[in-house]
């Protein structure tokens, strides 16, 4: 059986979270690239927090990670814009709090301190975006507020773009970029609908050619299944989500449609012109549904 997409880690959050060796090591580097801090491994404390599963099953998120039990960075990784990021990030948060803060200390007279928050999205996908924006929470809200009373800004990265200083000041994270481009190339390469067999052959051709060129040549050596049936697990889900998504598609048609013939037959039976049986061969409904109607309608009358 298939897992579910939502409790699997992606390249990403791997390398720079979950990774044993270096997760967290590689996500210090990130975050000094992101503030021009130069914080040193062994001076800081790093705990990575992640939504209990066995709860919150709807919820996962990217990297979140607790620096110096005062600060909670959260970093989301995408290949798809996402206007609904802040609202994400907001609930990632809250969710978080929950296993940080004890319930009991939410009834307490005195004030109890929580981690200050930093959102994060780092963009890498084919559309056209902004290299650097700020999404806001308060721009979903239906009434406008000049003081939102409750706000979340959410910096958005677009890390295609080598020159930004946050790419270049993170070896780790150039690596990770350079070898996605490998592996955006060797996916344009395949042929629709490829097989188990090709996608396989695409990931690993694409992972012996960053190793060749020093690219996270030790992640990769010490990774490189699990990092080839992540991407297998992501195209796997990707196609899931296009078919459920057509599925849905044909199914509103349907659905419509349905609607429509019931309309017409309730039409035809309150101005009694034809027949149920005409009725239900005009509208191809079934003979069964059209004489519900008719009762439903001599019952409203």
């Amino acid at each position: 059986m298939k897992q579910n997409r939502e409790i699997k880690s992606g390249v990403f959050a791997d390398l720079f979270g979950d990774d044993e060796k270096d997760g967290k090591k590689n996500f210090l580097s990130l975050y000094n690239a992101i503030h021009g801090t130069d914080f040193r491994f062994e001076d800081t404390v790093i705990e990575q927090k992640k939504i209990p599963q066995a709860v919150y099953k709807t919820f996962y998120n990217d990297v979140s990670m607790l620096i110096n039990g005062n600060l909670i960075v959260l970093i989301e990784h995408q290949s798809t814009p996402n206007k609904n990021m802040p609202l994400r990030c907001l609930e990632y948060y809250v969710h978080l709090l929950y296993g940080i803060v004890p319930a009991e200390a939410r009834y307490k007279e005195k004030l109890y301190k929580i981690p200050a928050p930093e959102f994060y999205v780092f963009y890498n996908g084919e559309k056209k975006t902004d290299k650097e924006s700020i999404m806001k929470l308060s721009d979903a809200f239906m009434e406008r507020q000049e003081n939102p009373v409750c706000e979340a800004n959410v910096k958005f990265t677009n890390i295609r773009d080598g020159n930004l200083p946050v790419v270049r000041n993170c070896d780790i994270l150039e690596q990770y970029c350079k070898f996605m481009e490998i592996v955006f190339r060797c996916q344009a390469e395949m042929k629709d609908q490829p097989t188990g067999k090709e996608r396989q052959d695409c990931y690993e051709k694409a992972i012996r050619e960053a190793i060749s060129k020093g690219i996270l040549t030790d992640y990769l050596t010490r990774k490189g299944t699990e990092v080839m049936n992540m991407f297998i697990d992501e195209y796997d889900y990707d196609l899931d989500m296009k078919v459920k998504a057509e599925e849905a598609r044909e199914d509103g048609i349907a659905e419509g449609e349905q609607r429509k013939a019931i309309e017409d037959a309730e039409n035809l039976l309150k101005m009694n012109l034809e027949t149920p049986e005409q009725i239900a061969q005009a509208t191809s409904l079934p003979i069964e549904k059209v004489r519900e109607l008719q009762k439903n309608i001599y019952v409203t009358l």
